[in-house]
């Protein structure tokens, strides 16, 4: 197991189009849902916020679901194809 700094970026990366977008849509649920503007800067920190305190979690979470999908993906091949010998 390596050793991450603890400063450093997850291990998601946005491309420069998704930040863009999501900066975007930031700003505008922002001021639809309280009338006020959001700056860029205010919206794209908010963003890295977001990223840094959820993303960890909902990262694990999705490997954790793959994981026991795939686990159940398996246990059908015994029942499915299970040849008796």
């Amino acid at each position: 197991m390596s050793k991450q700094n603890i400063d450093s970026p997850l291990r998601i990366k946005l491309s420069s189009d998704r930040r863009t977008t999501l900066i975007k849509l930031l700003t505008e649920f922002y001021a639809e849902s309280f009338d006020e503007k959001l700056s860029e800067y205010r919206a794209e920190r908010l963003l890295d916020f977001f990223i840094k305190q959820l993303g960890p979690p909902l990262y694990n979470q999705a490997i954790a679901d793959a994981r026991a999908f795939m686990f159940e993906k398996l246990e059908d091949l015994d029942v499915e194809f299970y040849e008796p010998e």
